[in-house]
Formats: structure tokens, C-alpha cells, sequence
């Protein structure tokens, strides 16, 4: 099942919004775009199994198939209410990771990174993670991770407690959907699948896993192509001094 992600254009006033998108701090705290704050708690939506053409899999008793899933794929309910209540800095909401994938939103502050900085960066999007053993970003690796402006990667880098720990950064041509990261229900039980690892409570499941079907999706997962590593701070006086 191939899901070739296209490229979109740069924003523009005629194909974009040109209205900025509210930004919300907390405690001096820029809060990302794609947080979660305590008045979107996960609404409780017990699964059912549910017969489909390629096979049985979940589904909700009550399930509306444009607002439920993505790529015939169920996703867990969660009201949108940025802003209201007060932030969880750690978590992430399911619908705005996703819409920060699907069409390249910075991760903080929610613009486009179809931006001036794309254009100079040879059409490029500026992804930052965590650091793993050392190693930087590679080709075909897999994300959950939408991309940054280049001043939110900064400001991120700087105040994010697991980025200042140590963070990689690299600039990505293109992310091509890979699958999703979510709960794997027992087709016997109807029950979750306990994760092999408790620090990794979201198990990432391909779409051409048949057990996809049985899989409640919370993230968006992609592979990213054409990586070039770059020193973040490097990358920042480069751009500003252009």
C-alpha cells in the first residue's frame, strides 16, 4: 500500500491562510502547537470489533468514518480545545500531530514551514529530535516528529528539557507515510496489548501490517528522505546573516 507524500507549494496570500496562528505560553513556556492542554482529555470510546472488506478489525459503535479515521485506520477521539485549561508540555494531541505532518506545520508554533527559510535551504524542512546514542537523523528513518521553524527549533532547543539533554537536527527533503504509532488491541479480548517496553507505550505499525486493523492510531509516523545532518546553531546565524 504505497502513500506517496506530495509536496506542497510554498504559502502564498493567494493559497494560504495569511492570518498568523494564536500562540499560547505557559509560565514562560512557549507551549507547542501540537501539546495537548486538560480541557481536551481523551474522550472514553470502548472499541468494537467491526467487519471490514479486507478483514475484521475495531472500530466505535458509533463511529462517524470521516471524523474516526485516516487511511481506513481508527484514530483515538480527543476533543480540540487549544488553549483551554493548562498544558501538558510532554504529551501530544493526535489531531494536531497529525495535521503538523500531513501538511509540514512547525511543531510549536503551528505556521507553515513552507517558508523563506525552506526556500533557502534548497526546499528543505528543518526536523529536530532528541539524540539518540550520538547518531543523527538518517535516510529512511522513521519519525513521529513534525518538522520546525527554524527561530521555534532554536527557542526548543533551548527550553525543552529532552532536547537540552542533547539533540540532533537535520534538514529532510521529503517524509513519505510509513504507518502509525498507537494501542494494538487483542482481536480475542478486545483488550490493549500490553507494550514490550513501558517507556514506549505506543507501538508503530506499518500499513501494510495486517495488524493495523486492530491497531488505535494516536500518531502519525513517516520516514524521512534526502537528510542532510546539520549543527542547529550553525544553521541559525547561517540563515540570519543571509
Amino acid at each position: 500500500m504505497s502513500r506517496r507524500r506530495t509536496t506542497s507549494p510554498p504559502r502564498t496570500r493567494e493559497n494560504s491562510d495569511v492570518t498568523a496562528r494564536q500562540q499560547f505560553y505557559w509560565r514562560g513556556l512557549h507551549v507547542p502547537f501540537i501539546a495537548p492542554w486538560s480541557e481536551e482529555r481523551t474522550l472514553p470510546h470502548p472499541v468494537v470489533e467491526r467487519p471490514r472488506s479486507e478483514g475484521a478489525g475495531i472500530g466505535y459503535a458509533d463511529e462517524f468514518s470521516r471524523a474516526d479515521r485516516r487511511h481506513d485506520v481508527l484514530w483515538v477521539r480527543r476533543p480540540v480545545l487549544r488553549g483551554r485549561g493548562t498544558p501538558d508540555l510532554a504529551a501530544v494531541h493526535p489531531l494536531r500531530q497529525r495535521q503538523a505532518m500531513s501538511h509540514m506545520l512547525c511543531q510549536v508554533c503551528g505556521e507553515s514551514t513552507f517558508n523563506e527559510d525552506f526556500g533557502r535551504w534548497g526546499e528543505r524542512h528543518l526536523i529536530i529530535a532528541r539524540a539518540v546514542e550520538g547518531r543523527p537523523l538518517r535516510e529512511g528513518e522513521r519519525t513521529t516528529t513534525p518538522p520546525v521553524c527554524r527561530p521555534c527549533a532554536v527557542e526548543a532547543a533551548e527550553a525543552c528539557p529532552h532536547l537540552r539533554k542533547g539533540h540532533v537536527a537535520a534538514l529532510v527533503k521529503r517524509t513519505q507515510p510509513w504507518g502509525v504509532a498507537g494501542i494494538v488491541y487483542d482481536p480475542r479480548t478486545l483488550l490493549p496489548i500490553p507494550p514490550e517496553n513501558p517507556k514506549e507505550p505506543l507501538a508503530e505499525v506499518a500499513f501494510e501490517d495486517p495488524v493495523i486493523r486492530w491497531t488505535l492510531a494516536a500518531r502519525d509516523v513517516v520516514t524521512l528522505h534526502g537528510c542532510t545532518p546539520v549543527d542547529l546553531s550553525e544553521l541559525a546565524a547561517l540563515s540570519v546573516a543571509v
